[in-house]
């Protein structure tokens, strides 16, 4: 089963998108909410440096990017090799 970390934060469209694509795939995941946990988003910016928006999306310990890339990478139909990997 892939690691998937989803970082977000109260109030956050995109990051709600994000979470239902996964949830619509059957995928479970870890949320850190960066608003509640403000050290989760010292985390977020030390994996992935120059990064300040949220959701950001790891999968398997790999930065995926935001909603517009884990939508992008769905729609590609690459999603599931990010998941093997």
């Amino acid at each position: 089963m892939a690691k998937i970390e989803v970082y977000s934060g109260d109030y956050c469209p995109y990051c709600t998108r994000a979470k239902a694509l996964l949830k619509q795939r059957e995928l479970e995941f870890v949320e850190y909410n960066v608003q509640n946990e403000p050290e989760r988003r010292v985390e977020m910016v030390d994996r992935a440096p120059g990064v300040r928006t949220i959701p950001q999306i790891f999968i398997n310990d790999r930065h995926v990017g935001g909603y517009d890339d884990l939508y992008a990478l769905d729609k590609k139909g690459e999603l599931n090799n990010c998941l093997k990997a």
